[in-house]
């Protein structure tokens, strides 16, 4: 056993090979897009105002949590994770499951800090090459959010008149 894997011995098998996997992955992907653009001769912004930067990190954390806590996209995870239970409005709480790059794949799947990164690298690319395109997905997504928010307020006031 190597110094850090060591480090990280405990009650679970932490699977490093796979998080390694993972991080090369994103970055190869990462790569990837930057040359295909550059070799298209796509220009990217100089700048990216204020605005775009809010709608996308609201498109981002939407599309984030819709990925890992959604009961409906469970058929994503499922091959990765194992149910742990329930979370707030409907969501589920769903854990990384089995050992090396199937166990380090859940771990992704299953937390929204961890996707929000590659849920990003996508809508930033996307906005990227096409910026109107990129736009409307984040609006959509942001209106998801404004729409729970709406629905979580609607709730409050109905439990309050029921008080």
């Amino acid at each position: 056993m190597t110094d850090v894997e060591q480090r990280y011995a405990g009650e679970e098998e932490t699977p490093l090979a796979g998080y390694a996997a993972l991080a090369t992955t994103f970055a190869a992907g990462a790569g990837a897009f930057a040359v295909t653009a550059w070799r298209r001769g796509v220009r990217l912004p100089e700048s990216v105002p204020p605005w775009d930067v809010a709608l996308l990190g609201t498109a981002t954390f939407k599309d984030s949590r819709l990925l890992t806590k959604d009961k409906v996209t469970s058929f994503l995870r499922a091959p990765f994770t194992s149910r742990e239970g329930q979370g707030n409005a409907n969501e589920v709480m769903d854990a990384g499951r089995g050992t090396g790059l199937r166990r380090a794949v859940g771990d992704l799947v299953s937390c929204p800090f961890c996707t929000s990164a590659w849920v990003a690298g996508g809508l930033v690319g996307t906005y990227a090459v096409a910026p109107r395109a990129g736009r409307l997905l984040c609006a959509g997504l942001s209106a998801v959010v404004v729409s729970d928010w709406l629905q979580y307020a609607w709730s409050l006031t109905a439990q309050k008149a029921e008080e």
